[in-house]
């Protein structure tokens, strides 16, 4: 048996894993920091970055001794290269390399945006997948369609040229005054809503597989709130949906249904589409996104191709996904130095294990 240690602090989760030969969780230990961020409607970087600093080693003291095993049992060990904020980032990287040093393990960077992907790897019951797949990764930073081909093959077909579709959700949620993070909130009041009570634009419905919500969001923002007069326009900051008024006779439950209605769509259409042209065996679901109730049964509804995603708990950030893409990548005879340093832009594709 093959055990590798994963470590994850991409954003504003502290993490670390042990994965039985890339299939099975011995261990998944998850610290959230999203009580420490709800007071800015966001992820705060410095914030983050000292959370993570605080809690890495309880961490993955917990993580190892959870498994019931020893670091000299460990075959490798796997850590967040990227992409990510930087600072948080530095927290996992530098702690992974110490403890690399410490037990003589070898150390392997991950891109974050492939862990999620081989989140769908730790699925039970899992049968292996006839490739060309088509993946769709949605969550706060990322939204992103790759043709996957083979282990470690990536074509990337397209992403948003804005906001993620997670970050729109989190900008609507504060535009509606609901908690933080916004996904399963909105998702939540829009149980109860009318998804046709408004129609919001579906951005960028052409023939690429691009994605754009920032639209969506000032059409969301004009719709429910208060206007403000040109004067005060002018000393918007960042943040300034946090601050709007909203207006008195709105339903909050049929804005949510209707956006929600709105991101997926355009979401499914153009994966559907994806699938179609490029010969696709599957559509694979993953990120924090994911989770969303309403884009799983539409993907489902419009595809002809078997639809996976990944379990509620392995949909947000951890590193059992981390480890388990670490798994593959040994399986390629993949390695790496020690000296990486962090790429808070990475792309996943043909390029990522270049080096």
């Amino acid at each position: 048996m093959t055990y590798i240690l994963g470590i994850e602090s991409s954003c504003d989760e502290t993490a670390a894993s042990v994965v039985i030969d890339g299939r099975t969780i011995a261990s998944n230990i998850v610290a959230s920091q999203i009580d420490l961020h709800a007071e800015y409607g966001g992820v705060f970087p410095e914030v983050a970055s000292r959370a993570h600093a605080e809690a890495i080693g309880l961490v993955v003291e917990q993580a190892v001794s959870d498994a019931g095993i020893g670091y000299e049992q460990l075959d490798a060990i796997a850590v967040t290269r990227g992409p990510g904020l930087v600072g948080s980032l530095l927290v996992g990287i530098n702690y992974a390399k110490g403890l690399a040093l410490m037990t003589g393990k070898p150390l392997l960077p991950i891109n974050h945006l492939e862990g999620h992907i081989y989140s769908l790897w730790l699925t039970k019951p899992f049968h292996e997948p006839d490739f060309p797949i088509l993946v769709l990764i949605v969550s706060g930073g990322h939204t992103e369609l790759l043709l996957m081909t083979g282990h470690g093959q990536y074509e990337h077909l397209g992403g948003t040229i804005d906001d993620a579709a997670g970050e729109a959700f989190d900008k609507v949620g504060r535009l509606l005054k609901l908690p933080f993070p916004g996904g399963p909130h909105i998702e939540r009041s829009g149980r109860n809503g009318n998804a046709t009570a408004y129609d919001f634009p579906r951005a960028m419905r052409d023939t690429s597989y691009d994605f754009s919500f920032s639209g969506l969001k000032t059409a969301v923002m004009r719709e429910v709130t208060v206007q403000p007069s040109a004067q005060a326009r002018t000393k918007r900051k960042r943040g300034a949906e946090k601050r709007a008024q909203l207006k008195h006779d709105v339903s909050i439950s049929d804005i949510a249904a209707s956006f929600q209605a709105a991101v997926t769509d355009i979401l499914v259409e153009k994966t559907v589409r994806a699938a179609q042209e490029f010969g696709a065996t599957e559509i694979f679901l993953a990120g924090g996104v994911s989770a969303n109730t309403m884009l799983r049964m539409k993907m489902r509804k419009e595809s002809q191709l078997p639809v996976r995603y990944p379990p509620l708990n392995l949909c947000t950030d951890n590193a059992a996904m981390i480890a388990a893409a670490a798994h593959h990548r040994i399986q390629l005879g993949l390695t790496s130095r020690i000296d990486f340093d962090v790429l808070p832009m990475w792309n996943l594709n043909a390029d990522t294990y270049s080096e």
